[in-house]
């Protein structure tokens, strides 16, 4: 960075997922045709965890919110990216980059204790099911949202402040198709090692704890299963966490492959990738996970299919 002028920076270039012009028009289609899938399968299942009394459960509470958190996060950055693709330049003011970044930051690390959260719930369910409805109350659901939601918030404000008060460069552009914090940090020109080290903290913290709470959930749960004496309560205790488990798979695993990979093979092609995975394409897969496979969820949209038909016709 030391050939650049530290000038005020009002703007960024975003170099997009590919500097191929024969691959934007196919990618703008694909990606346009994701995108409308996850905004309408997580919008669908919010309103239909909220209007269907059936879905009135903590399960289902926690699944409008894992749908808040994937359009939340898909939504700040997909617009945008599918914009760029129509754009001569694919420039984001300072302003937009820094809401992107905060938004982004605050979703996707909440998606992570709701995941967590909906684990407890799994445990509860199968290993204390005469209490369930007492430890999984209407409170306690709410803190278990509420709790994450301001943390996570804070954290992203931090984060978001911090790298947003360091001096860029003149250089402004983005090896990246958004506004993500390591592509942001290698055009500050200022000392970035503090920011650096409070957001692996940060980032550990969050993913292990998290994880961890999974992963003791999941061992309890499995333990509860095998001590089991019918083979039916076991197949319907592992239907029960298999959307779940599939969901906790796909998310953990991409982030894990992204961030703790070494910093030597570290490269931001790799974590295009990676990113459109886990922006783009588990907030499409995670309502038609649960709607394929859950029966509670089925049921509600086939009456809800004939409600819409009643009306129409």
């Amino acid at each position: 960075m030391e050939g650049h002028n530290f000038t005020a920076v009002t703007k960024f270039i975003l170099l997009g997922i590919t500097v191929h012009p024969e691959l934007q028009a196919p990618l703008s289609f694909l990606f346009l045709i994701i995108y409308l899938s996850s905004l309408l399968g997580n919008l669908g299942m919010i309103v239909l965890t909220l209007v269907d009394p059936r879905l009135e459960t903590p399960m289902y509470f926690f699944l409008r919110h894992l749908a808040l958190t994937d359009l939340g996060y898909s939504t700040a950055v997909g617009p945008k990216m599918l914009a760029n693709f129509v754009m001569d330049q694919n420039s984001i003011s300072y302003n937009c980059c820094a809401t992107q970044l905060a938004f982004f930051l605050l979703f996707v690390a909440c998606e992570l204790f709701i995941l967590c959260s909906m684990s407890y719930d799994r445990y509860v369910a199968i290993c204390n099911p005469l209490l369930y409805t007492v430890v999984m109350s209407p409170r306690v659901c709410w803190v278990l949202v509420a709790i994450p939601y301001l943390y996570c918030t804070f954290v992203s404000l931090l984060i978001t402040t911090k790298i947003f008060t360091l001096s860029f460069c003149g250089y402004n552009v983005i090896n990246h198709f958004y506004c993500d914090s390591l592509p942001l940090l290698s055009l500050v020109c200022s000392d970035t090692h503090e920011v650096e080290v409070m957001m692996l903290i940060l980032a550990a913290f969050n993913l292990i704890s998290s994880l961890l709470v999974v992963l003791v959930s999941y061992l309890l749960i499995f333990i509860a299963i095998l001590r089991m004496n019918s083979a039916e309560s076991r197949r319907k205790a592992f239907s029960t966490c298999g959307s779940h488990l599939t969901m906790v798979t796909m998310f953990y695993g991409t982030l894990i492959f992204m961030y703790m990979q070494p910093k030597s093979s570290h490269s931001f092609d790799t974590d295009k990738v990676a990113s459109i995975f886990y922006t783009l394409v588990i907030p499409m897969l995670n309502p038609l996970i649960y709607s394929l496979r859950n029966k509670d969820v089925n049921c509600a949209l086939r009456k809800a299919q004939k409600k819409l038909c009643n009306i129409f016709s």
